[in-house]
């Protein structure tokens, strides 16, 4: 067989693959440069067959030129095509064919729009105050996350000294007042209740 030839036969065996890890969405076209037409194609969801006009005739492609795009498209059905080129060339470096990969965007754009359906509307600045001002459980989920954030620690990985200087910030804050604090501060912790009342006691003495 020919370069050219072989070369063909390459790019075919290529355009074949590319669908079968990818699927029905993606069709694959080998623009034959020499003939003006369409040489093979794969999955031709955009209505082309071998023989047709490639239409890519006016396209001087420059030396450097391997790969174009991505780049986006519309189809005949109105559906948003979103393409990649590869410029496939003779030994001596002329362009012989252009493997065109078309990815038909419809199901990606139906999933994006039914994910901003499902999205919840948008929350305010702030918490509302009428239900977080007695909320104690949410003041020591927050300010135990910012001390752990500010520390550089992970809140389930805190040894024995860590723990007794976040419950340490704890208590100066006033934050162990409220009635089974200490009791929530544990299972945030997880350790046992004896746990933060041994670590409180110890720090005392």
């Amino acid at each position: 067989m020919t370069n050219r030839t072989t070369l063909l036969a390459n790019t075919k065996a290529l355009a074949d693959a590319i669908p079968l890890l990818m699927g029905d969405r993606v069709e694959v076209v080998v623009h034959d440069l020499t003939s003006e037409t369409i040489a093979h194609i794969v999955n031709p969801f955009s209505q082309r067959k071998p023989g047709d006009p490639s239409n890519m005739q006016e396209i001087d492609f420059r030396p450097s030129d391997t790969v174009i795009g991505p780049y986006e498209k519309v189809n005949w059905d109105g559906s948003v095509i979103r393409s990649i080129s590869i410029v496939m060339r003779h030994e001596n470096g002329d362009a012989e064919f252009v493997l065109c990969i078309n990815h038909d965007q419809v199901d990606l754009q139906q999933l994006q729009r039914a994910v901003r359906a499902l999205l919840p509307g948008r929350l305010s600045s702030s918490q509302p105050e009428a239900l977080f001002r007695n909320d104690w459980h949410e003041r020591l989920n927050v300010f135990v996350s910012d001390w752990c954030v500010q520390q550089g620690h992970r809140i389930d990985e805190l040894d024995r000294t860590a723990r007794r200087e976040l419950l340490t910030a704890l208590e100066s804050s006033g934050a162990l007042s409220e009635r089974n604090a200490a009791s929530y501060v544990a299972r945030l912790l997880g350790v046992s209740r004896a746990t933060i009342y041994n670590d409180l006691k110890a720090k005392t003495t």
